[in-house]
C-alpha cells in the first residue's frame, strides 16, 4: 500500500518522485476498504506499507493498529530520517509495540556515498535512528532490514557479499545492529530515469539489464505474489508499474476488489521489467536468485 507521496526528503534515486511538496494522501475511506478487504481474506498474510514517508500520513498508526488486529504481519518502508523529524519521535515505542518489521533505505556505509544519494546530513540522523532502534530490540528481536541502491548506472553486486560488509563496517565503527540487507537495483523510473536521460546513459543501461535476463528470478517476481494499492485506491501488479500508472489488467479500484479475478490477472510488463530480472534479480524484499 502506497499511503502518499509526502516525503520529508527528495532522494536523487527516488522512483515515486517523493517529496516534501507531494500532496497525494490515501484517505480514510480507501484505508478502511483495504483494511477491509484484508481482514475478510485469509490468504493475505503480509501489509506492506510505504510511500513517500507513510508515517506522514496522518491514518498511518490506524493502518498499522487494524492490520495487526486483522492478524497480519506489518512491514513498513522508513527512511529512517522521518524518525528523526519534529513530532515523529513517538514512533519509535510505536513500531517496537506492534512489533511492525521496519525496512530502511541506508544506501551505504560510506558518508559521502549514502548522502550523494539521499542529501546532506541524512547520513547521521539515519545513524542515529539505527542506534534507537536498536535500542528497543530492532535488528535483535524485531526486524529491522536495511535497503542497498547502486550509486550509479550499474547492477548491484552480490547482496550476500554486500550485507557481510555492511554489518562488520556498522557494528566495528557505531556499534549498529541489523537483520539483512536488502540489495535493490535502480528501476528506469521517475527521477533515476530522468538521470539516465539526462546524462545519455539510457540505452545503455536498458542494455545491461537485458543481457543480464536471468530466468532463475521469474518464479519469484513480486508481481506473481503481491499487488500495489495507490494512494487514490487503483490496483497495480507492483509499485513501480504504479509510478507509470501502468494499472492491473482488468483495471481495478479497491472498492471492486475482487479477489479471483486478482489471482487470475495477465500481468502487464514494459521495459522496466527487465531490472527484476536482470542478475540475480531485484524486487522489494531484495535478491531473488
Amino acid at each position: 500500500m502506497n499511503i502518499g507521496r509526502k516525503c520529508n526528503q527528495a532522494c536523487r534515486h527516488c522512483h515515486v518522485n517523493a517529496g516534501p511538496d507531494r500532496k497525494e494522501m490515501m484517505n480514510k475511506a480507501t484505508i478502511d476498504k483495504c483494511v477491509e478487504i484484508i481482514t475478510t481474506n485469509k490468504e493475505i498474510e503480509v501489509v506492506d506499507i510505504t510511500g513517500g514517508a507513510p508515517e506522514m500520513n496522518e491514518h498511518f498508526t490506524y493502518l498499522v493498529e487494524t492490520s495487526i488486529k486483522a492478524g497480519k504481519k506489518v512491514i513498513e518502508r522508513c527512511n529512517l530520517t522521518i524518525l528523526e523529524e519534529e513530532g515523529y519521535g513517538y514512533l519509535y515505542d510505536f513500531l517496537a509495540e506492534n512489533r511492525v518489521e521496519i525496512v530502511a533505505s541506508f544506501p551505504h556505509y560510506h558518508p559521502k556515498t549514502a548522502e550523494n544519494v539521499r542529501g546532506q546530513g541524512v547520513y547521521d540522523k539515519s545513524l542515529r535512528a539505527l542506534k534507537k532502534l536498536n535500542q528497543l530490540g530492532y535488528g535483535t528481536k524485531y526486524g529491522l532490514n536495511l535497503v542497498y541502491n547502486p550509486n550509479g548506472f550499474y547492477l548491484v553486486s552480490s547482496q550476500k557479499m554486500l550485507e557481510k560488509q555492511f554489518k562488520q563496517k556498522l557494528l566495528n565503527e557505531h556499534g549498529i545492529h541489523f537483520t539483512n540487507l536488502l540489495c535493490i537495483n535502480n528501476f528506469p523510473v521517475n527521477r533515476f530515469l530522468e538521470s539516465l536521460v539526462g546524462r545519455g546513459k539510457f540505452e545503455e543501461y536498458m542494455d545491461t539489464l537485458a543481457s543480464s535476463f536471468n530466468p532463475a528470478t521469474l518464479d519469484c517476481l513480486m508481481c506473481r505474489n503481491q499487488i500495489s494499492v495507490s494512494y487514490d485506491g487503483y490496483i497495480y501488479d507492483c509499485d513501480f508499474n504504479q509510478m507509470l500508472d501502468i494499472k492491473a489488467e482488468p483495471v481495478m479500484h479497491i472498492n471492486d476488489f475482487d479477489y479471483q479475478k486478482i489471482i487470475n490477472r495477465k500481468i502487464k510488463t514494459n521495459n522496466h521489467c527487465y531490472c527484476c530480472t536482470a542478475g540475480a534479480g531485484t524486487s522489494c524484499g531484495g535478491e531473488l536468485a
